[in-house]
């Protein structure tokens, strides 16, 4: 198969109007480590962001940050501890659960709309991505946004991009606002809850003026032989102390809390966020997203018609479940769940047949679907970029 790696953006643009000019099927990587999520690739070449590298804009007073889409990740974590700074979004590194090698990149943290615990508090990669270059399918080079917030008369080319997994332009620059790293991070922590009693207690912190950055739930047997219920609050040490105590004043009908920093808690909060409870066990492994007061419900739902097991995060909004792969992985049953209340699911590790089979994404109604397929005909006439990975025909 053919390889592109550009060095740059013209050189990439080049690439991108030849080969539409063959109809060339590309697959578009940066560090190939989500190759195994989505249909199976239809793609004839590769086109790579990895020589697409280096940060292009660090301003820490301004808390803006903007790289070329192959610069790694971990380079732009480490730029930005160097300045007490963070990305707020928390994005999972799929390495673990996927069984893939590589590394992530900036680029593919927005492609995907990559988001970890601290959406709950901070908003998803995409509520953080103000400005993007990229490539369209006709090789012209697009720039929409820029290095502040601001509002956007017509239509959204940074948000459209965020999440449309490469199917619209190949990205070669990406800009995000950042956060300062918060003094001291704490984990409190119920034990022995079920998901019902456990989610209603996340709620209850939720729903209270304390500021919660992560809420998990994880049932018996899937980090430890009890339940574990953990919220994690964030900032000033004197400011922790007190929201600590007043969050166990309002669950104290949940039982005791316990209080949990330091290396050991933050090892339980990188599992939530990759879900590497799940990581080698040869189970297919979905994302379910609905309202959180339904999650419970949902997950036992499922249990009773599939082989599952299952850990919330979002407050009960996001379900990870794994079961056991079959013909279709469970996704009928999934999405028979899911159905009347509400909520998608996406099927994040499978063996190739059964994503050949079984709609990765969650199927989108008629009128959604000519949107985007009207969009895809807009930025990509040809239909070059990821042929067919999250839907058929776009």
């Amino acid at each position: 198969m053919r390889s592109y790696e550009p060095r740059g953006e013209d050189e990439a643009a080049e690439i991108v109007r030849d080969a539409a000019g063959r109809a060339e099927r590309l697959r578009l990587i940066g560090g190939d480590t989500k190759a195994a999520i989505g249909r199976p690739p239809h793609d004839e070449a590769t086109l790579s962001a990895r020589g697409l590298s280096g940060i292009t804009l660090y301003e820490p007073a301004e808390m803006v940050v903007g790289a070329r889409a192959g610069t790694p990740l971990a380079e732009v974590r480490d730029l930005l501890a160097g300045r007490g700074q963070m990305l707020p979004f928390e994005p999972v590194d799929h390495r673990a659960l996927l069984g893939s090698s590589g590394e992530p990149t900036i680029g593919a943290v927005a492609a995907i709309n990559n988001s970890g615990p601290r959406r709950i508090n901070a908003g998803a990669a995409r509520d953080s991505l103000i400005g993007v270059r990229f490539v369209n399918g006709r090789g012209e080079v697009i720039k929409s946004g820029g290095r502040v917030m601001k509002n956007v008369t017509g239509l959204d080319l940074v948000k459209l991009m965020a999440g449309s997994w490469g199917t619209l332009g190949f990205l070669t620059e990406v800009i995000f606002k950042v956060l300062p790293v918060q003094e001291r991070v704490l984990t409190l922590v119920l034990e022995g809850l079920d998901d019902a009693r456990a989610v209603e207690a996340l709620c209850a912190a939720l729903g209270s003026p304390f500021e919660l950055t992560g809420a998990a739930h994880l049932p018996a047997g899937i980090a430890d032989a009890r339940a574990l219920t953990l919220m994690r609050i964030e900032g000033f040490s004197a400011s922790l102390d007190y929201r600590a105590g007043e969050i166990r004043r309002l669950l104290k009908r949940f039982g005791p809390v316990t209080l949990v920093e330091g290396e050991a808690a933050g090892t339980l909060w990188t599992a939530v966020r990759d879900a590497s409870f799940f990581a080698g066990s040869g189970e297919a492994v979905w994302r379910l997203s609905t309202a959180p007061t339904h999650g419970p419900a949902v997950a036992a739902a499922v249990g009773r018609n599939v082989s599952a097991r299952w850990f919330y995060d979002w407050g009960g909004g996001l379900i990870w479940v794994a079961t056991d792969v079959g013909e279709d992985a469970g996704a009928s049953a999934i999405r028979a769940v899911l159905r009347p209340i509400g909520g998608h699911a996406t099927l994040l590790r499978a063996p190739e047949p059964v994503r050949a089979v079984v709609p990765v994404f969650e199927p989108m109604a008629e009128p959604l679907m000519r949107v985007s397929q009207g969009l895809k005909t807009a930025h990509d006439p040809a239909g070059i970029f990821n042929p067919g990975r999250m839907y058929a025909g776009i």
